[in-house]
């Protein structure tokens, strides 16, 4: 699944490790928790069940039926699926991105990495964030040597301070975590 910015995709996948459903419920349970970053449901949520299961990221395991209602087919993930989801998750929390959509997703999605990976997927992220400031400082420090006029440097210090801002709340985060102030599932046992 090349789908990088798959995230509906990624969400049901995340979703369905929870417990096997079908799509109705899982639109509900995306509409009730706000997952903003999702758009254009329902038709996008069946489209990216429709790939899952083609791409046998997800099964269908039987029907539920409530009341009068149409039965609907539940889905679970399978073994591939959960790799595909750590690892997009993985790679969304490690790399920067100007789609910030991507990196809300992650974050929401968090709690499905083991903690230490997503301890690991944060700090590269934050040292990501640390090189790219320090080149914008000195972009901005030669451009007002050179006499450029600072009214034309203002996209690049919104960007400064946008990944200032962005690094300041991951450092935290990390910090909130190392200190196991959230809950976090137990990480499994190494092999």
């Amino acid at each position: 699944m090349a789908r990088r910015h798959d995230l509906v995709g990624l969400t049901v996948l995340a979703l369905l490790t929870v417990h096997p459903s079908h799509p109705y419920e899982l639109h509900r349970f995306i509409v009730s928790t706000h997952k903003d970053y999702i758009t254009g449901l329902p038709r996008s949520l069946y489209h990216a069940v429709e790939r899952l299961a083609r791409d046998e990221l997800i099964v269908p395991t039987g029907t539920d039926r409530e009341g009068r209602r149409p039965e609907r087919t539940v889905y679970e993930i399978t073994e591939e699926g959960r790799e595909e989801l750590l690892s997009r998750l993985r790679q969304l929390l490690e790399s920067p991105d100007p789609d910030r959509r991507a990196f809300v997703a992650a974050i929401s999605l968090i709690g499905c990495l083991p903690r230490q990976e997503a301890l690991r997927a944060l700090r590269v992220r934050a040292a990501t964030i640390e090189g790219t400031l320090a080149g914008m400082r000195a972009h901005m420090s030669a451009q007002t040597h050179s006499g450029l006029p600072a009214i034309l440097m203002l996209e690049v210090e919104l960007e400064h301070a946008l990944n200032a801002a962005e690094l300041g709340w991951i450092k935290d985060l990390i910090d909130r975590v190392d200190k196991g102030a959230l809950d976090w599932a137990p990480d499994p046992p190494p092999m």
